[in-house]
């Protein structure tokens, strides 16, 4: 399995990193937020295991923008705050687990083990709406089961629409799909990706899944499954 570890403690980083690299697993361990983003938009990971205490963009901002990425991995959080309302804190933006610290590397691996042996079974690997299919593996979208010539950002756009389905989008929330790291946006951007989609989702079948809601953003009116 191909672990994720965001942990700023040194020490305890490399305990993990260790420990859980002895137990036969590929660990990728980092010490922030900004790094774990980057790890996990470079390569597919089967679980995480993040701090809440990390330096500037805390844990649960970063379990939270994994989650906006569409990153359906678990999530065991690490948290030195036992008191309930910060484990239901966690719990809340998206993680799965939680192990108190300080904890044996023997609780923390049974957790971790029941996590994933819960999400094998129940990872989605496609989301259909009618006759569109996406494949989350192959990152591929097929129409009337032929192929669509998407680009890799006309991708993003249509799988986060259709990870959010009947629901509003607003252009920030897609621009922030494209380019997390960018505070220079332009919403235009949007605009021109939305309309070749469109485009190409129309096609020869007349399919015309998203709705502009004026002033507020995109939704996918379709239901997906």
């Amino acid at each position: 399995m191909k672990l994720l570890v965001v942990e700023d403690e040194a020490l305890l980083r490399h305990h993990l990193q260790t420990r859980l690299s002895d137990s036969g697993h590929v660990v990728e361990a980092v010490g922030n937020a900004e790094e774990a983003l980057y790890q996990s938009d470079q390569f597919n990971h089967d679980l995480a295991v993040v701090d809440l205490g990390l330096p500037g963009v805390g844990g649960l901002d970063l379990i939270r923008q994994l989650r906006a990425r569409g990153k359906a991995f678990p999530i065991l959080i690490l948290t030195a705050r036992g008191n309930w309302q910060d484990k239901v804190e966690g719990l809340a933006a998206g993680a799965d687990d939680y192990v108190v610290k300080p904890f044996q590397f023997e609780e923390l691996e049974a957790r971790m083990n029941a996590l994933l042996r819960r999400s094998s079974g129940f990872i989605q690997s496609t989301i259909t709406a009618g006759p569109l299919l996406l494949d989350l593996n192959r990152k591929q979208a097929s129409l009337e089961e032929q192929p669509l010539a998407l680009t890799a950002y006309e991708y993003r756009i249509l799988e986060y629409l259709m990870r959010h389905h009947q629901q509003v989008v607003a252009k920030d929330r897609l621009m922030e799909q494209l380019y997390p790291d960018d505070e220079e946006r332009d919403p235009n951007v949007i605009e021109v990706l939305v309309g070749r989609l469109r485009r190409k989702l129309e096609g020869p079948v007349g399919f015309k899944p998203i709705d502009t809601v004026r002033g507020l953003g995109y939704m996918f009116n379709e239901r997906c499954r």
